[in-house]
């Protein structure tokens, strides 16, 4: 008898569902796209009944495709956007204020006041991030203080704040839970006790009674009603989208790294048991948490990567499709010497530079669009090595290979100029969904369709090895040019 489990991604720019049976293949998918917003220049919205009716929507529409298979469906798993925040009434489910994106920065402000302060070291001890607008504390509270009305029914025990999967989880279940991963990106949970932080809801203003209850990656997260899935199915996984992109590509050994080329690129290296602290920016994250064993790891987080194509295309419109900047960029033998620092909003990892803004430097009469386009592929890359190389430093562990996931991950061009660049091998696999299939992994572990990692690790295969073709001299060359810009871009 089958047995299918659906997996729910809410990503930043799409909605999408993936059924998959239970030796991990795909059987049925949907995906929608979600409205952006920008009421300001470094500002980002969503109207969180976009994001909560796109992935109701795909749903539906992959379980139809399953069929009379239906009866089948065992459970249910999500992987979303991490940091973005939502705020919303506990009687009526009504939210209050748009859903803050994590890409938004207009909380900087208020970072920088929490820096002036010296709470950097007591953050980064508690939380393992760095004190910055990325995470949901400081956007909770520009709402408070823009807001004060919203901060007294906070208070008054009026309204719930949650991450996407709260949100998600609280329309289909009627429960107010989150999971370990998730609740890390708040800037307010403890890592190493995974209880919400006293001492820093005091700091922060932010009434504890918002907050959901967090329960472990692999778990019962509540029933899902008919009206989703035409089905009663309960939720059995949980995470977060990049650390649902380590399980799904197999990193379950200390060492092991993956990168999710989407709209940012998001780096994270398994460190095990023990979380490590890093040095140079980096985070120290919950990658997962499973019958009581928690799992770390270390994270760098790129804002720009494949947002850059999408800005040539939409912006610029310098190319009619993403998928066309593969064949742009081949047609130039060389970046002729351009480069490109996307820094739309600000710097993530290992600079954390908010203020910084994105520029193009190198520009001779020489120079054309295809140049560009090369010159904003290597950006992505580049912007990885630097993360990739303060891992090995921080952690004190070589790297042998890179696995690569997302969208963008389909551009060879790329993945072949990402292994010259780090002068390691880059590892494809066919499926590039991760995030989908770590969720999926998760709740098949919970069901007990999966007996245990190793056999997950035996139903992931590697479609494409990428090895380096440079020279240490050339590879080194190129470095120098990319940080003479990137250091232009934070002067």
């Amino acid at each position: 008898m089958p047995e299918y489990i659906i997996s729910l991604d809410q990503g930043t720019t799409s909605s999408r569902a993936i059924i998959f049976n239970e030796d991990g293949v795909e059987v049925a998918s949907s995906q929608k796209e979600v409205p952006q917003i920008f009421p300001e220049p470094g500002w980002v919205e969503h109207d969180p009944f976009d994001i909560l009716n796109s992935q109701i929507d795909v749903a539906r529409a992959a379980v139809e495709k399953l069929g009379s298979e239906i009866k089948y469906l065992t459970a249910a798993a999500i992987a979303n956007q991490r940091e973005t925040t939502l705020l919303w009434e506990k009687e009526t489910g009504k939210p209050v204020h748009n859903a803050i994106v994590w890409q938004c920065r207009r909380s900087s402000g208020i970072c920088s006041e929490l820096k002036k302060r010296g709470l950097d070291s007591l953050f980064q001890k508690k939380t393992g991030l760095v004190i910055d607008a990325y995470f949901s504390a400081s956007k909770l509270m520009w709402i408070f203080r823009h807001y004060p009305e919203l901060l007294k029914m906070a208070k008054e025990g009026r309204l719930l704040f949650g991450t996407v999967d709260s949100w998600l989880l609280y329309n289909f279940t009627g429960r107010h839970v989150t999971d370990v991963t998730n609740a890390s990106r708040t800037m307010l949970l403890n890592i190493h006790t995974l209880s919400w932080d006293e001492e820093i809801l005091e700091i922060t203003g932010i009434p504890k009674q918002i907050l959901p209850e967090v329960l472990p990656s692999s778990a019962d997260f509540g029933i899902v009603g008919k009206e989703v899935f035409a089905k009663e199915v309960p939720v059995l996984g949980v995470i977060g989208d990049q650390q649902a992109a380590l399980f799904g590509q197999g990193c379950f050994k200390r060492g092991m790294v993956k990168n999710t080329f989407g709209t940012g690129s998001f780096i994270l290296m398994n460190t095990g048991s023990e979380p490590c602290s890093s040095a140079h920016g980096l985070l120290t994250t919950p990658a997962w948490q499973i019958d009581g064993e928690l799992t770390y790891s270390v994270e760098g987080s790129v804002f720009v990567a494949g947002a850059v194509i999408q800005w040539l295309r939409d912006k610029l419109k310098i190319i009619k499709d993403v998928r066309d900047s593969e064949a742009i960029a081949l047609s130039v033998d060389s970046n002729g010497g351009v480069y490109i620092v996307p820094a739309f909003v600000g710097l993530g990892a290992p600079y954390w530079h908010m203020d910084s803004r994105g520029l193009i430097c190198g520009l001779t009469r020489d120079s054309g669009f295809e140049h560009i386009v090369r010159a904003s592929l290597e950006s992505i890359a580049y912007q990885s090595y630097d993360v990739i190389s303060l891992m090995e430093e921080d952690t004190g562990i070589k790297v042998r290979e890179l696995k690569a996931d997302g969208g963008a991950s389909k551009n060879d061009f790329l993945l072949q100029f990402q292994a010259d660049i780090l002068g390691k091998v880059v590892k494809r696999p066919c499926s590039v969904e991760s995030t989908a299939r770590g969720a999926f992994y998760l709740a098949a572990l919970k069901a007990g369709i999966f007996t245990g990692k190793e056999e997950i690790e035996r139903s992931i295969e590697i479609e494409k090895d990428f090895h380096p073709a440079i020279d240490s001299e050339r590879r080194q060359e190129l470095l120098d040019g990319w940080h003479q810009a990137v250091k232009k871009a934070v002067s």
